[in-house]
């Protein structure tokens, strides 16, 4: 019910979470349920308690992004950057890597640390030529923070690819293949929303 709910009504879905909790609050899976959907609704204090416990019970790194967005939800981006850079990121999937570059740079954001928001994001998965499933997120998190920074050509282009990976991924199964695109040029990417060309490569 959770995940048939959770993107149209979190609340509801948020109180199925609950109801799991009250009958199973010992399983990881319910209690890291519960963090989602309390992330969803803005309960970033309960998001934070639950994905503390999922992470006793479970042993998993794989929601420290939201732990660390979290902490900035309750208005300490300090404490967010403390739990990011506690975490070894070469043990984490590429993933929940990615996720947590996006979640460091908003909390350098919220600290007003504008450049080093950017640095953030300087990761080995920021290919501006091939589109990963995670690429539109951080494409379009490089866009805003070059935005933030007056940088507003640089910025267009970045959501201009992050259009691009976004479409050319919903038209295939990005589990399976490598979305290569070509042909993105930057003057024609700054004063065109015409779609640049793409094509797909079966992934070894």
């Amino acid at each position: 019910m959770v995940a048939q709910l959770i993107d149209d009504d979190p609340e509801l879905a948020h109180e199925h979470a609950l109801a799991a909790s009250r009958r199973a609050g010992r399983v990881g899976v319910v209690r890291e349920t519960v963090a989602i959907t309390a992330y969803a609704t803005g309960d970033y204090a309960l998001a934070l308690r639950e994905l503390r416990t999922y992470r006793r019970i479970s042993g998993s790194d794989d929601q420290i992004a939201m732990m660390v967005d979290s902490e900035r939800g309750v208005g300490r981006p300090d404490r967010a950057l403390e739990v990011g850079r506690a975490v070894d990121r070469s043990t984490l999937p590429i993933e929940v890597r990615v996720e947590l570059a996006i979640a460091m740079s908003g909390a350098r954001l919220d600290l007003g640390e504008t450049e080093r928001a950017l640095q953030e994001l300087d990761i080995p998965e920021l290919d501006p030529d091939r589109a990963f499933s995670w690429s539109p997120a951080l494409f379009a998190a490089r866009a805003a923070v070059l935005e933030d920074l007056g940088r507003s050509e640089e910025a267009a282009l970045w959501q201009r690819r992050a259009l691009v990976a976004e479409e050319a991924l919903g038209a295939t199964d990005a589990d399976r293949e490598l979305i290569v695109v070509d042909d993105i040029d930057e003057d024609a990417a700054l004063e065109s929303e015409a779609p640049a060309n793409s094509k797909t490569e079966e992934r070894g």
